[in-house]
């Protein structure tokens, strides 16, 4: 890429955060998909959607230490609609209920967290933005973040409710509150996010 393609890029980015993340995950870029699906069933069966989920943390017990290891990463299924906190031997260390993108619109692939970040966004094109967001691809296009809220700030109750049980958002991966905190607060850039 030349310096001039760089340099667009770089100031475009800056433009798209510096709106308010104009997109949230409604580019149609698409990878290819990582097959590491190692799951650990029993940790699984003890995360159930609720209809209040989107207010709690997924787990009653504590996050993670991601400081500890550099390599523990996020697992994405979009199957399961769920996010597991993994160690380097694939054990899960953690389970999140989701949501991701609806139309196959999350990107499927290999990322990396990106050092882009902030505690709130709003789109006025989709009208409603997020809290807690994190960027994993595209410089804040892709994003993990809260369930979604309106432009006064409210979370909007059908799309929060239906947390861990469907495919709702524009392409970034919907979580709860706690959860999309967690993320924005503990996860270090450069950590590995597989998306399959």
């Amino acid at each position: 890429m030349t310096k001039f393609k760089r340099a667009f890029a770089m100031i475009i980015t800056a433009v798209i955060v510096a709106l308010g993340l104009t997109a949230c995950g409604q580019s149609t870029s698409k990878s290819t998909a990582n097959k590491n699906t190692t799951t650990n069933v029993s940790v699984q069966a003890s995360v159930r959607p609720s209809k209040n989920a989107w207010k709690h943390s997924s787990e009653k017990k504590a996050y993670p230490n991601m400081k500890l290891s550099k390599k523990n990463w996020l697992d994405v299924s979009i199957k399961k609609q769920r996010v597991y906190v993994k160690n380097k031997a694939g054990k899960v260390l953690y389970t999140m209920l989701c949501s991701t993108g609806n139309d196959d619109g999350t990107p499927r692939g290999t990322f990396h967290i990106q050092k882009e970040r902030g505690s709130h966004f709003y789109n006025a094109s989709s009208k409603e933005g997020a809290n807690y967001w994190t960027s994993f691809k595209d410089h804040g296009i892709y994003l993990f973040h809260s369930v979604p809220v309106n432009k006064d700030g409210k979370y909007l109750m059908k799309d929060a409710h239906e947390l861990g049980k469907v495919a709702n958002s524009h392409g970034c991966v919907r979580l709860s509150i706690p959860d999309a905190k967690w993320i924005n607060s503990s996860v270090p850039t450069g950590t590995k996010v597989v998306i399959h």
